[in-house]
């Protein structure tokens, strides 16, 4: 065996190795990328209801929202309802928990990005779904 052949294993069985390391994660679904491993401790970001956010939210604000996905829109925009009232969502279905089955009567915790708009509907872009209770 060539020194030339040897290398091109040698990095064959690393580059392997790399990429099945690389996607030890909690996400089981579908990815093109590895998932990082899921922190579920305490968060920085505050707690609010949608109303607060939709009356006094900034723009590219991270938000985190308690209640319920009550209906799908179209596409990625779900209605969210919590006890102070409803708001758009977008939620690509990639940041939906894998296994996991959300329906209407599911609490949930979003975390994500407030897109405020002055003109039109203001919407919390989705980067995280946590079930929180039945």
């Amino acid at each position: 065996m060539t020194t030339i052949t040897r290398i091109a294993c040698i990095v064959t069985l690393l580059a392997a190795s790399a990429a099945a390391g690389a996607q030890s994660g909690a996400y089981s679904g579908p990815s093109t990328q590895a998932a990082p491993s899921g922190y579920a401790g305490p968060s920085s970001v505050p707690l609010v209801t949608a109303k607060a956010l939709l009356d006094s939210g900034k723009d590219d604000q991270y938000a985190r929202l308690r209640g319920k996905l009550t209906g799908h829109k179209g596409g990625e925009d779900y209605e969210f309802s919590d006890a102070s009232g409803k708001m758009t969502v977008e939620i690509d279905a990639k940041h939906f928990p894998a296994g996991v089955k959300i329906d209407q009567n599911t609490q949930v915790e979003l975390v994500g990005e407030f897109d405020k708009e002055t003109f039109g509907e203001s919407t919390l872009e989705v980067k995280q779904i946590k079930v929180v209770g039945q």
